[in-house]
């Protein structure tokens, strides 16, 4: 049966949702950074801690779904339309790429996480955990001040990163396996990647904060 969707709910912006998807969204990017940094400190349970970074990928998912089908559906939204659609697939990209660095872990057979992986995975942390705070704060549209402070951290860890992977590139060109090298350089740099992917979600932050200043 095709919905319906009254003209009172058409015209108004749903505020509401939008800021509550984005924060339900926002905590399972965290959770997901969380569960990483757990599988790579703990060597016995890396599967079942992939079974539940997969899952939360899925949930991330039903999520950015239900933030497009709210867009449009919706004529009056709290935020642009394009705002909107830049922050769900930027938050997206983070949870894909941090199950992709999982599943690579798991698929290569990697059976030591090393000194690399825990730093990478706890700069994932620290940077997601900044952008949840990033995200809670568009709701009130008053929120440049912690912007502010979320993009600064979040530039400073990505940075880290940058410097990590080269290091570790560096170490790695060291082994004589060329098998092992191959497969370590796709994780340390969908690792990084992760990275990056949280400083394209303090643009967009920044961006919302700009304009809605």
């Amino acid at each position: 049966m095709r919905s319906t969707v009254g003209i009172k709910e058409w015209l108004i912006p749903q505020d509401k949702v939008f800021f509550d998807l984005f924060e339900r969204l926002a905590r399972i990017v965290v959770i997901s950074a969380e569960e990483l940094e757990s599988m790579v400190n703990n060597q016995n349970d890396r599967v079942m801690a992939y079974k539940k970074i997969k899952d939360l990928e899925h949930q991330g998912d039903q999520i950015t779904h239900e933030i497009y089908e709210n867009l449009n559906r919706t004529f009056i939204t709290p935020l642009d339309p394009l705002e909107i659609s830049r922050l769900a697939s930027a938050l997206d990209d983070i949870l894909d790429y941090v199950d992709d660095s999982a599943e690579k872990m798991i698929n290569y057979g990697v059976l030591e996480f090393d000194s690399f992986m825990q730093d990478f995975a706890q700069i994932i942390r620290l940077s997601v955990v900044q952008l949840e705070c990033g995200v809670k704060s568009i709701r009130t549209k008053k929120s440049s001040a912690t912007l502010d402070s979320c993009g600064i951290e979040v530039n400073r860890l990505e940075n880290l990163a940058d410097d990590l992977l080269s290091r570790s590139i560096k170490q790695l060109f060291l082994n004589t396996d060329s098998v092992t090298i191959i497969k370590l350089k796709d994780i340390y740099e969908c690792l990084e990647t992760a990275t990056d992917k949280c400083e394209d979600v303090t643009n967009v932050l920044s961006d919302i904060s700009i304009r809605h200043s």
